[in-house]
């Protein structure tokens, strides 16, 4: 199953799912609900802490891969987005990485397996997300001293690291560097993954997906797509894409741009359009599915699914227009 998914996107346009934290929202858990049995006299508040749910709720993860798988993805994402110990201090819960990631990876696996028995000629893959991280190892966050550091290179390492290893025990095919808003934190994540496949003498399929943060066409830390591709590049990639930020529209000409520039696969998973006054996303399924159309016609990708604001609707419009189309060529094919 591993080796196949290189295969597959040369074959057919992946389908990837949508927002979990969008699902989660629509539960409306309260500080009990997040917390469970397990973490009652925790010593703060764990509310919004959105991968603890893979230990407190399970059901209601496995509940949301289940729609996401049943509108059509075939790639579900791990409940990871914030699972490495930097992004856990902020709720005390470091000791905590390694079962997250573990617990997270290992009920996407059985949900994608239900349903890869049920459809043997429609594989589902799990792919372990990893968040860019509440640090940037770019730019300083003192304007007095920019100089400073929040964070090392080696720190961040380490942290990508313990995720990693995780995950890939907990069952995932691939693994996903995501959001990547600077481009240094994604080096340390693909150093660190590198490390784990020399040391395991394993092959494990990577996607690096950026963000684009505003209409400069540039990332957080100041890189346009096509430095932001040749930064990445020296790593063996299954996709290079982009997403969040912006909605389908608003990405396709930084697609364009990495989609001419690299022999590498394209993924995209854009936002539900551009967040509202109140941080909501207005786009329908049918118009995010009528704008990422203008990707398939001009076959800029291989892998498509959704960002902020998405749910399974959107992802079922997506699937539906996509399966017209064949994918963009990648190396090899």
């Amino acid at each position: 199953m591993k080796n196949k998914i290189e295969e597959i996107i040369k074959e057919k346009i992946l389908i990837l799912d949508g927002a979990m934290g969008t699902m989660i929202q629509q539960y409306n858990f309260t500080e009990e609900d997040y917390r469970g049995d397990r973490f009652k006299d925790f010593k703060v508040s764990v509310k919004g802490n959105n991968d603890l749910l893979s230990i407190t709720q399970p059901e209601v993860i496995k509940e949301i891969h289940r729609k996401y798988l049943a509108a059509g993805a075939d790639i579900i994402e791990t409940n990871t987005f914030s699972g490495t110990t930097i992004a856990m201090a902020d709720y005390q819960m470091e000791d905590l990485v390694t079962e997250l990631n573990f617990q997270s990876a290992k009920i996407a696996r059985e949900v994608a397996d239900e349903f890869t028995a049920k459809e043997p000629n429609k594989p589902r893959f799990v792919v372990g997300s990893m968040g860019p991280t509440n640090k940037t190892a770019s730019m300083s966050p003192e304007v007095n001293d920019p100089g400073y550091r929040a964070i090392t290179f080696e720190e961040l390492r380490t942290a990508y690291k313990q995720q990693a290893e995780a995950l890939i025990d907990g069952g995932v095919d691939l693994l996903l560097v995501e959001t990547v808003f600077d481009t240094l934190n994604a080096k340390a994540a693909l150093f660190a993954i590198e490390e784990i496949k020399e040391e395991r003498n394993i092959h494990i399929p990577v996607m690096v997906s950026g963000t684009i943060t505003d209409a400069s066409g540039r990332t957080l830390s100041g890189q346009t797509a096509e430095s932001f591709l040749i930064s990445v590049s020296h790593i063996p990639l299954l996709t290079v894409g982009l997403n969040c930020a912006l909605g389908a529209k608003q990405l396709t000409p930084y697609l364009q741009t990495i989609s001419d520039k690299t022999s590498f696969g394209v993924s995209a998973h854009p936002n539900a359009g551009l967040p509202n006054a109140f941080g909501e996303y207005d786009e329908s399924p049918q118009d995010m599915a009528g704008q990422i159309k203008e990707y398939l016609d001009k076959n800029l990708i291989n892998i498509v699914g959704g960002c902020c604001g998405t749910t399974p609707a959107h992802i079922k419009a997506i699937a539906d227009v996509v399966k017209d189309y064949q994918p963009r060529m990648v190396d090899g094919s």
